[in-house]
């Protein structure tokens, strides 16, 4: 543990890997909670909300925190698996505090706060003593006009006020390299208002991105708050399996509404897909396969596959098509899987090496041959063709799984449900030792 007068910016904890005494790496640090005290006082800072397997989020005391150099937080290695759950005397740095609109005492001017540290005391306590903010107005995405200085907590006034005047600048820039599994993550624990804040703040592809992470109630609180022609962008950008299925949990009219402000061709291959069964090859597909015509080489479809928008289960294998290319395509001629390329020179035509042993599937077959299919022929995606022997899209094992879990799964997985985390029976004991009473 650094000694007495160390300072340590909190931001710069954001993803710290927290590990045991062994070296173990148990989880990684997403918050810190602290407590605010009357008088100017100070916060104490209570601990660190760690994420573990499973996505379930843990309460480390301070207590129990033995360093936080070198980029990496050392326990004791007594953790208590509970589950976190927030009081309403504690505050979480990262979730509420920046970005937060505060006045500098001295000058009565508001300043945005950027970050804040935390030094540790003779008494080998921590609490909260400086806190880093910009002058003048900070733009989204962290672009700010004005000077940036750093205050002494008993410096500024205004924290006391939840959530008045905070943007989501300095959330987001704290979280950036977070995967957007990760983000929905953090957006799930926010407050409804603070999570509003955040979706306002992405751009339109990183929240598409998230919201297909998301539980479905969250997708449809974020989606809502969203004025019609950001909504409508928002869902061009996901993919349409995605959107269509967000759609679907709208009413009808909001729905449609939406789907008129979207561009002809990004609400075609929506439209198609809402109008399938949802548990059915059609109403299960994405409308964005790999297609490629008869003519095109190896090397060509190795440059589609290498492209690192497409998921890897789509991009496992290309479909080979008669133009237009385009679902609904020409006539489907067969699958060539990622493996045979890469065994072929090059030069070789896909149209030569295609696959047509196995029969695509129908619109409308039923999830349980879905998954049967899959499962037999050991595939990760299947073609999904019309009676014209058209291609409209492509089953993949990702889809499969996301309709074979009970419904509520990404709510559970986000709050860190998993059965196989046992307590240890030591942190009974655990608990009233902490500071903060847990």
């Amino acid at each position: 543990m650094a000694g007495p007068g160390s300072r340590v910016f909190i931001s710069h904890l954001a993803g710290v890997a927290v590990f045991d005494p062994n070296g173990d790496q148990v989880g990684r640090v997403r918050d810190v909670v602290v407590s605010l005290r009357l008088a100017g006082r100070p916060p104490r800072v209570l601990g660190l909300v760690a994420e573990v397997v499973g996505r379930r989020r843990i309460f480390l005391p301070m207590t129990r925190v033995t360093s936080l150099e070198s980029g990496q937080v050392l326990t004791t290695g007594v953790i208590n698996m509970r589950r976190f759950e927030q009081r309403p005397t504690e505050t979480l740095v990262l979730a509420e505090l920046l970005d937060r609109r505060v006045t500098e005492t001295a000058t009565s001017a508001e300043v945005t706060v950027l970050d804040v540290a935390m030094v540790q005391t003779r008494a080998r306590e921590w609490e909260i003593s400086k806190v880093f903010v910009q002058r003048g107005k900070v733009a989204r995405l962290r672009k700010s006009k004005g000077e940036a200085v750093t205050l002494d907590w008993t410096a500024v006034t205004g924290f006391t006020l939840t959530e008045e005047g905070q943007g989501a600048a300095n959330l987001l820039a704290t979280f950036e390299q977070l995967r957007p599994a990760d983000l929905a993550n953090v957006m799930h624990h926010l407050s409804a208002k603070r999570r509003a804040e955040v979706a306002a703040a992405l751009d339109d592809e990183r929240l598409a991105d998230v919201l297909e992470e998301l539980p479905e109630d969250d997708q449809v609180e974020i989606l809502g708050k969203l004025q019609d022609e950001r909504a409508a962008d928002v869902l061009e950008a996901m993919d349409p399996d995605d959107a269509a299925d967000l759609l679907s949990e709208l009413p009808g009219e909001e729905a449609e509404r939406l789907l008129q402000l979207m561009e002809p061709e990004e609400a075609a291959p929506v439209r198609r897909l809402l109008s399938y069964e949802e548990d059915t090859a059609g109403g299960l597909m994405t409308t964005e396969p790999i297609v490629l015509e008869p003519d095109a080489t190896v090397a060509e479809a190795l440059a589609r596959v290498r492209v690192s928008d497409h998921k890897p289960a789509l991009a496992a294998q290309v479909y080979v098509c008669r133009p237009p290319n385009e679902t609904p395509t020409g006539t489907y001629l067969g699958t060539v899987h990622f493996q045979r390329l890469l065994r072929e020179p090059p030069y070789t035509l896909v149209g030569s090496i295609v696959d047509g042993d196995l029969d695509p599937l129908p619109p409308d077959t039923p999830l349980p041959l879905i998954t049967s299919y899959l499962a037999t022929y050991n595939m990760v995606a299947a073609p999904v063709v019309d009676e014209a022997d058209h291609l409209l899209g492509a089953v993949t094992v990702d889809d499969v799984l996301d309709h074979l879990l009970p419904e509520d799964w990404r709510e559970a997985a986000l709050h860190g449900h998993n059965g196989d985390l046992e307590q240890d029976p030591a942190d009974h004991k655990h608990e009233t030792e902490t500071s903060s009473g847990r």
